[in-house]
């Protein structure tokens, strides 16, 4: 239902002109409020003792420490369970060569890998068979000694591990 007299755009105006007013009032009012409160007789204030404030702060030290130790097993629960050792990659060992070099052994099922980390890239240096007892931590092998050259058991020699290493770093 529509009134009868619509107002003025005066009225309006007025209307306006009062709410203006009453919102720049409101600052002088506060003021006003908080001198008399300055100068009225001062209420005592309950002040509470040492103890029961170091009571709120060991309180809130221990709320605090709780949420750092259960965001620290959410953590771990969400790393075991996203599944490091679960899609079959394992990192085994690794070492550093250098600044920002290292080698890194990988196990992928029942297959080792030594891949080499170097700044931007990541390469295969070798793929070690299980069953090397070097990986299991044993005594290495007794190794053969020198052949002569012309015999039929002579093999060519073999690389050293750091020697393999370096060439393959690019050094």
């Amino acid at each position: 239902m529509q009134d009868a007299n619509p107002p003025t755009p005066r009225a309006r105006l007025d209307g306006w002109a009062r709410s203006a007013l009453a919102l720049l009032a409101l600052p002088c009012l506060a003021i006003h409020d908080a001198c008399a409160a300055a100068y009225a007789e001062p209420q005592p204030v309950a002040v509470p003792g040492a103890g029961a404030s170091s009571v709120r702060v060991l309180l809130a030290l221990a709320l605090v420490l709780a949420a750092v130790y259960g965001a620290a097993w959410a953590m771990r629960r969400l790393r075991a369970s996203s599944g490091g050792a679960a899609n079959g990659l394992q990192v085994v060992a690794q070492v550093g060569l250098g600044a920002r070099e290292r080698a890194v052994l990988l196990r992928a099922g029942d297959q080792h890998l030594l891949i080499g980390v170097a700044n931007g890239s990541v390469r295969l240096l070798c793929e070690l068979n299980p069953g090397n007892t070097a990986l299991q931590g044993g005594p290495p092998a007794a190794a053969p000694g020198p052949a002569a050259p012309g015999t039929p058991g002579s093999a060519p020699a073999r690389p050293d591990f750091r020697a393999l290493l370096m060439r393959s770093l690019g050094k």
